[in-house]
């Protein structure tokens, strides 16, 4: 843990901006020297947060993701260049966050996160960051880090909109209440012609890289402690009218997961998904 680890001279040097600031100082470098983060994926959203990440002097980072760097990612994918086309991404980001800072830890899972290594992948991690691009894996990962016990910033983009917020759905709030999941949020994925995928619909490059940053920076509040957390917000962007909206969300006691009378036992639920 931080009380365990130090800073040498040239993480001092890399760090400085962090360390002057009064909400993160030398303690939360430590903290984020400590800390153990998940990207799930290493496309649009993991790219921008996996950078910010590394070079935030977070200890280790783990990257989920089995396909390969195709050009049509390079779009938007800016942790991989042309160089890297038909390279495993895990193997991509790994070479280049390396670059960016050697005093990371990068872990390359290169798998396909499903209902039989997800429990086991994440209980590795202190926090999850979901930048996957269907529902089918965010409610995956939402089961998985409730059930794990961690915390998760989930991000999401389509064309030229999206959100963000975090979960801590395995604790109480401030009324005695279970913090919300993903599953409060959206009891039930919507039809697919309502949320066509990057492919068929199209997803403006720079968005990803906004939302992707946010969540990383969503991280770095979890683990240092510093302001306002997103949990029971989800912040919305809309950026053809460079819009922000935030909507507050609850606990709801009909969810399967952490509702009443909880129907999701464990993640056996995903075997048939």
């Amino acid at each position: 843990m931080a009380n365990d680890i130090s800073l040498n001279d040239d993480e001092l040097e890399r760090y400085a901006r962090h360390i002057v600031l009064r909400h993160i100082g030398g303690p939360g470098q430590l903290k984020l020297k400590s800390a153990r983060i998940l990207v799930i994926g290493a496309g649009g959203l993991g790219s921008p947060a996996l950078m910010y990440l590394a070079a935030a002097g977070i200890g280790t980072l783990g990257i989920v993701d089995d396909d390969i760097v195709s050009l049509s990612n390079l779009q938007r994918q800016v942790l991989h260049g042309t160089a890297e086309i038909s390279m495993a991404k895990v193997e991509s980001a790994k070479s280049r966050l390396a670059q960016l800072n050697p005093h990371v830890d990068v872990r390359a899972i290169p798998s396909r996160l499903d209902a039989s290594n997800a429990a086991e992948i994440i209980a590795d991690f202190d926090l999850v960051i979901d930048g996957s691009d269907n529902f089918n894996t965010r409610y995956l990962v939402n089961d998985a880090c409730y059930f794990g016990g961690k915390i998760l910033v989930s991000g999401s983009v389509g064309q030229f909109d999206g959100t963000l917020t975090t979960f801590r759905a395995f604790e109480a709030g401030a009324d005695g209440n279970p913090n919300p999941s993903y599953r409060c949020l959206f009891p039930e994925p919507p039809p697919r012609e309502m949320a066509p995928s990057c492919e068929e619909a199209g997803v403006l490059g720079a968005l990803t890289g906004m939302i992707g940053a946010m969540q990383a920076m969503e991280a770095i509040k979890e683990i240092t402690g510093a302001g306002t957390s997103l949990v029971g917000r989800l912040l919305s962007y809309d950026a053809l009218y460079t819009r922000f909206h935030e909507i507050r969300y609850s606990w709801d006691p009909e969810n399967p997961l952490n509702g009443r009378a909880p129907t999701i036992k464990d993640l056996s639920i995903h075997d048939l998904a």
